[in-house]
């Protein structure tokens, strides 16, 4: 593990720095450590729409921008005080020449990824809201609690008051 930190750059973070500005190349993908970060995009009429929440153990960033010098097509900010560990994309290919593990790591993180990616688009395309909303719940118990209703409301696809009154059917349901 002391050796695998070597290859990564240490940083803290203040709630409401920004990691990533649109437009911006990303030079950094991030391990969270400790914290919570969100990657989204903003649209001409000003709505966020949040692609991601990365809390301990996530990874975070503009993989396309990351992996082609292109410039971002997301914000990454952060939510939470946080500490990440930054890698560069030269990095990451020496740390993954030095340690073949992490190559195997690296690939299985891209599949699950992308496993995850499109169960994400098949749900948002195909159930209802109160369906997402209990989905994302049983997955990520904890994310619920840590972020702003309205913030979870644009990651589901829906409005805060929608996720609001499903919030308040479920209470009655019990």
């Amino acid at each position: 593990m002391e050796r695998l930190k070597t290859f990564f750059i240490p940083k803290k973070y203040r709630k409401k720095q920004y990691m990533l500005q649109q437009g911006d190349v990303c030079k950094y993908i991030a391990f969270v450590e400790k914290g919570m970060l969100r990657s989204y995009q903003v649209d001409d009429k000003g709505s966020e729409h949040i692609i991601q929440f990365a809390s301990e153990g996530w990874w975070i960033g503009d993989n396309y921008s990351f992996l082609t010098g292109l410039p971002a097509s997301y914000d990454i900010d952060i939510l939470e005080d946080a500490e990440v560990l930054l890698i560069t994309q030269p990095r990451m290919e020496e740390m993954l020449q030095a340690i073949p593990s992490m190559e195997r790591y690296m690939r299985l993180l891209m599949q699950h990824s992308l496993i995850s990616m499109q169960r994400r688009i098949a749900c948002t395309l195909s159930t209802q809201a109160e369906e997402r909303y209990l989905g994302f719940i049983a997955e990520h118990p904890n994310l619920g609690q840590r972020v702003p209703q309205h913030m979870l409301a644009s990651f589901l696809g829906m409005t805060p008051e929608t996720l609001s009154r499903i919030r308040k059917q479920l209470l009655k349901k019990g």
